[in-house]
């Protein structure tokens, strides 16, 4: 494929406007042909900031112009969408989380597998190079045998209506926050990870998920103590314990695109920091989406993005299934 990579980007989230859309703009051999919104006007509004033509959702799906599709739509809608632009033969690149339930991502991944597509979830944490030093830290034996992750990613409570808080929407801080630290935990630990325990906050008049911690065990044992939600002052971190060493990451999530990453390891007698360079990992995640349509690449690569997820979404489901509920009057904010 010759020609720029031709996006659709389907729904006008606050994450497409503030991150994935000015991110696209930074990247070689990719072009915004259209922005779809149940919302005329604002469809409007994004194409004449953006680019492209405002369209409505099957427009998009049926349009020729169009060859990967940009999903941002609220959790529970991204089944839908994403099958059926991959029905109408185009890429995906999904928001996290792919989909709601561990029986929709496999449908996808099966879909797309059948229809010779790329489909992957759009964690961009994962394209930032910060997480391949400490990797390489860990595999160099720095922190001599590993056996605690822990992970944590919060947020303060979103404003009262937020879609967040919908549950005909696919919502609550577990799929909005919570898989952050669950698929960390996946890129440091592996596959096969299982759910010891796990505890959810929620709401009792709307039953959505404001809080929660859960225990994961890798296969040789080691332990991931993940905690995330809306109820906090915003942290975005994860550290490794050894029994050698400490090493512990800030902003491990949503750095910045000039965020500099500071890795601090600490040993019985000695503390050294990294200075990492900066990286633009929104950008990053659209460069190698685009590139691998270009290429048309098959693929290892992509078989690891199908796979993790649906771990990820096997993960959530069987911490749904875990939990004790701490049952909390009031919860979301009115």
């Amino acid at each position: 494929m010759n020609q720029p990579v031709a996006w659709g980007v389907l729904g006008c989230s606050g994450i497409a406007e503030r991150r994935m859309l000015p991110a696209l703009h930074g990247i070689e051999g990719s072009r915004v042909a259209g922005v779809a919104s149940r919302a005329p006007a604002r469809a409007e509004r994004f194409a004449a900031e953006h680019g492209g033509t405002a369209m409505s959702y099957e427009e998009m799906i049926d349009s020729s112009a169009i060859d990967a599709v940009y999903l941002s739509l609220p959790n529970s809608l991204h089944f839908e969408w994403a099958q059926r632009a991959l029905r109408a033969g185009k890429h995906v690149l999904c928001e996290k989380p792919m989909t709601v339930s561990a029986e929709q991502t496999d449908e996808l991944v099966a879909l797309a597998a059948e229809r010779g597509l790329l489909l992957r979830e759009n964690f961009a944490f994962l394209h930032h190079p910060q997480h391949e030093v400490v990797r390489e830290l860990v595999e160099r034996g720095r922190l001599g045998r590993l056996r605690t992750f822990s992970s944590a990613f919060g947020v303060p409570s979103p404003r009262a209506g937020d879609i967040r808080y919908d549950p005909e929407l696919g919502a609550g801080c577990l799929l909005d926050v919570g898989v952050y630290p669950i698929r960390a935990a996946q890129l440091m630990l592996g596959e096969g990870l299982t759910v010891a325990g796990a505890t959810l906050r929620v709401d009792t008049e709307t039953g959505v998920d404001m809080a929660g911690h859960a225990l994961l065990v890798s296969e040789n044992g080691v332990f991931a103590d993940l905690e995330f939600g809306f109820q906090h002052a915003y942290r975005s971190r994860y550290a490794l314990w050894g029994d050698a060493a400490h090493l512990s990451l800030e902003r491990a999530f949503t750095p910045p695109a000039e965020h500099r990453p500071v890795l601090r390891l600490e040993e019985k007698d000695h503390a050294e920091e990294f200075t990492l360079d900066a990286s633009h990992q929104f950008r990053d995640s659209l460069a190698s989406f685009a590139g691998a349509v270009r290429e048309g690449r098959t693929p290892e690569i992509e078989r690891s993005w199908l796979r993790g997820a649906r771990e990820t979404a096997r993960l959530v489901e069987a911490i749904q299934e875990t939990a004790v509920r701490v049952r909390q009057r009031g919860a979301v904010p009115s």
